[in-house]
Protein backbone atom coordinates (compact mmCIF):
# COMPACT_ATOMS: atom_id res chain seq x y z
CA UNK A 1 0.00 0.00 0.00
CA UNK A 2 1.33 3.42 -0.28
CA UNK A 3 0.98 6.77 0.62
CA UNK A 4 -1.81 8.94 -0.63
CA UNK A 5 -0.32 11.89 -2.97
CA UNK A 6 1.41 14.32 -0.99
CA UNK A 7 3.47 17.24 -1.84
CA UNK A 8 6.44 15.65 -0.25
CA UNK A 9 5.75 12.30 -2.19
CA UNK A 10 5.73 14.51 -5.47
CA UNK A 11 8.93 15.97 -4.41
CA UNK A 12 10.69 13.17 -3.90
CA UNK A 13 9.04 11.51 -7.08
CA UNK A 14 10.68 14.42 -9.12
CA UNK A 15 13.59 14.14 -7.06
CA UNK A 16 13.85 10.43 -8.09
CA UNK A 17 12.93 10.97 -11.65
CA UNK A 18 15.86 13.63 -11.83
CA UNK A 19 18.63 11.11 -10.32
CA UNK A 20 16.83 7.81 -12.64
CA UNK A 21 17.20 9.83 -15.82
CA UNK A 22 20.92 10.75 -15.06
CA UNK A 23 21.25 7.14 -13.93
CA UNK A 24 19.09 4.25 -15.56
CA UNK A 25 16.56 1.56 -13.26
CA UNK A 26 18.94 -1.17 -13.85
CA UNK A 27 20.32 -2.15 -10.14
CA UNK A 28 18.64 0.75 -8.70
CA UNK A 29 19.27 0.30 -4.77
CA UNK A 30 17.10 2.64 -2.39
CA UNK A 31 20.02 3.32 -0.12
CA UNK A 32 21.99 5.25 -2.83
CA UNK A 33 18.92 6.69 -4.23
CA UNK A 34 17.45 7.82 -1.14
CA UNK A 35 21.08 9.55 0.14
CA UNK A 36 21.06 11.57 -3.50
CA UNK A 37 17.78 12.74 -3.01
CA UNK A 38 17.94 14.13 0.57
CA UNK A 39 15.82 11.01 1.86
CA UNK A 40 15.53 8.09 3.47
CA UNK A 41 14.44 3.94 2.40
CA UNK A 42 12.11 3.95 4.69
CA UNK A 43 10.48 7.33 3.94
CA UNK A 44 10.10 6.22 0.06
CA UNK A 45 9.14 2.69 1.22
CA UNK A 46 6.49 4.51 3.41
CA UNK A 47 5.21 6.74 0.69
CA UNK A 48 5.70 4.33 -2.62
CA UNK A 49 5.10 1.04 -0.47
CA UNK A 50 7.67 -0.82 -1.98
CA UNK A 51 11.05 -0.46 -4.24
CA UNK A 52 8.28 -1.82 -7.09
CA UNK A 53 5.88 0.99 -6.42
CA UNK A 54 8.80 3.33 -6.22
CA UNK A 55 9.25 2.16 -10.14
CA UNK A 56 6.49 1.85 -10.94
CA UNK A 57 6.17 5.53 -10.02
CA UNK A 58 9.34 6.50 -12.21
CA UNK A 59 7.81 4.94 -15.26
CA UNK A 60 4.18 6.61 -14.80
CA UNK A 61 6.39 9.77 -14.30
CA UNK A 62 8.51 9.68 -17.51
CA UNK A 63 4.98 8.39 -19.45
CA UNK A 64 3.74 11.86 -18.53
CA UNK A 65 6.23 13.43 -20.03
CA UNK A 66 5.75 11.19 -23.51
CA UNK A 67 2.03 11.88 -22.75
CA UNK A 68 2.54 15.39 -22.75
CA UNK A 69 4.29 16.15 -25.88
CA UNK A 70 1.61 13.55 -27.50
CA UNK A 71 -1.04 16.48 -26.75
CA UNK A 72 1.49 18.97 -28.24
CA UNK A 73 1.43 16.93 -31.37
CA UNK A 74 -2.95 16.32 -31.90
CA UNK A 75 -3.22 18.78 -34.35
CA UNK A 76 -0.31 17.93 -36.77
CA UNK A 77 -1.45 17.68 -40.42
CA UNK A 78 -1.33 13.98 -41.75
CA UNK A 79 1.23 10.86 -40.46
CA UNK A 80 4.11 12.34 -42.62
CA UNK A 81 4.44 15.37 -40.90
CA UNK A 82 3.81 13.59 -37.48
CA UNK A 83 6.76 11.53 -38.07
CA UNK A 84 8.74 14.40 -38.98
CA UNK A 85 7.68 16.22 -35.77
CA UNK A 86 7.91 13.05 -33.65
CA UNK A 87 11.98 12.96 -35.19
CA UNK A 88 12.95 16.23 -34.28
CA UNK A 89 11.55 15.78 -30.85
CA UNK A 90 13.27 12.52 -30.31
CA UNK A 91 16.61 13.07 -31.55
CA UNK A 92 16.73 16.95 -28.91
CA UNK A 93 19.77 15.75 -27.00
CA UNK A 94 18.03 17.47 -24.00
CA UNK A 95 15.77 13.80 -24.14
CA UNK A 96 18.27 11.51 -24.25
CA UNK A 97 18.30 10.62 -20.70
CA UNK A 98 14.29 10.37 -20.88
CA UNK A 99 14.77 8.15 -23.45
CA UNK A 100 17.19 6.25 -22.68
CA UNK A 101 15.01 5.76 -19.32
CA UNK A 102 12.17 4.64 -21.40
CA UNK A 103 14.16 1.70 -23.85
CA UNK A 104 15.27 0.50 -20.41
CA UNK A 105 11.35 0.35 -19.47
CA UNK A 106 10.38 -1.34 -22.76
CA UNK A 107 13.29 -3.79 -22.82
CA UNK A 108 12.52 -4.91 -19.31
CA UNK A 109 8.26 -4.96 -20.16
CA UNK A 110 9.38 -7.53 -23.27
CA UNK A 111 10.72 -10.04 -20.86
CA UNK A 112 6.98 -10.09 -19.51
CA UNK A 113 7.41 -10.65 -15.89
CA UNK A 114 4.93 -9.34 -13.47
CA UNK A 115 5.38 -5.76 -11.77
CA UNK A 116 6.11 -2.63 -12.31
CA UNK A 117 7.29 -3.01 -15.98
CA UNK A 118 4.31 -5.37 -17.20
CA UNK A 119 2.44 -3.36 -19.59
CA UNK A 120 4.81 -0.64 -20.59
CA UNK A 121 5.62 -1.32 -23.80
CA UNK A 122 2.32 -1.98 -25.01
CA UNK A 123 1.09 0.66 -23.42
CA UNK A 124 3.56 3.24 -25.05
CA UNK A 125 3.23 1.49 -28.46
CA UNK A 126 -0.72 1.77 -28.26
CA UNK A 127 -0.37 5.87 -26.84
CA UNK A 128 2.00 6.66 -30.04
CA UNK A 129 -0.51 4.33 -32.65
CA UNK A 130 -3.14 6.66 -31.64
CA UNK A 131 -1.50 9.37 -32.00
CA UNK A 132 -0.27 8.65 -35.70
CA UNK A 133 -4.03 7.66 -36.34
CA UNK A 134 -5.39 10.89 -35.38
CA UNK A 135 -3.06 12.44 -38.38
CA UNK A 136 -5.06 9.82 -40.78
CA UNK A 137 -7.90 10.95 -42.85
CA UNK A 138 -11.01 9.63 -41.01
CA UNK A 139 -12.70 7.67 -43.88
CA UNK A 140 -8.91 5.60 -44.17
CA UNK A 141 -8.41 5.44 -40.33
CA UNK A 142 -10.03 2.03 -40.01
CA UNK A 143 -8.56 0.09 -42.70
CA UNK A 144 -6.07 -2.45 -43.08
CA UNK A 145 -4.02 -0.33 -45.00
CA UNK A 146 -3.75 2.39 -42.65
CA UNK A 147 -2.97 0.83 -40.01
CA UNK A 148 -0.03 -0.92 -41.38
CA UNK A 149 0.86 2.66 -42.54
CA UNK A 150 0.99 3.77 -38.71
CA UNK A 151 2.66 0.70 -37.22
CA UNK A 152 5.58 0.99 -40.15
CA UNK A 153 5.95 4.41 -39.33
CA UNK A 154 6.14 3.81 -35.34
CA UNK A 155 8.25 0.99 -36.03
CA UNK A 156 10.62 2.89 -37.97
CA UNK A 157 11.23 5.58 -35.63
CA UNK A 158 11.85 3.11 -32.69
CA UNK A 159 14.30 1.23 -34.74
CA UNK A 160 15.89 4.80 -35.35
CA UNK A 161 15.86 5.50 -32.03
CA UNK A 162 17.64 2.81 -30.59
CA UNK A 163 20.60 2.87 -33.14
CA UNK A 164 20.37 6.47 -32.59
CA UNK A 165 21.29 5.80 -28.44
CA UNK A 166 23.61 3.39 -29.66
CA UNK A 167 25.74 5.69 -31.69
CA UNK A 168 24.89 9.02 -31.27
CA UNK A 169 24.93 9.54 -35.21
CA UNK A 170 22.26 11.80 -35.73
CA UNK A 171 23.18 12.73 -39.24
CA UNK A 172 23.39 9.78 -40.64
CA UNK A 173 20.06 8.31 -38.45
CA UNK A 174 18.06 11.07 -39.29
CA UNK A 175 18.20 10.93 -42.83
CA UNK A 176 17.25 7.44 -42.54
CA UNK A 177 14.30 8.51 -41.24
CA UNK A 178 13.77 11.29 -44.08
CA UNK A 179 14.16 8.84 -46.67
CA UNK A 180 11.44 6.11 -45.03
CA UNK A 181 9.16 8.85 -44.84
CA UNK A 182 9.95 10.68 -48.91
CA UNK A 183 9.22 7.29 -49.85
CA UNK A 184 5.88 5.88 -47.86
CA UNK A 185 3.88 7.55 -50.33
Amino acid sequence: MTAPESPRKRELLEAAYLHVLGSGLAGMSLRPLATAIGSSPRVLLFLFGSKEGLIRALLARAREDELRYLEKLRGSRGVREAGREVWSWLVAPSRRALLALWVEGYARSLLGEPGPWADFGRDTVNDWLELLAQRQPADRRDTQEAQAERTLLLAVLRGALLDLLATGDVDRVTAAVEHHLRSAG
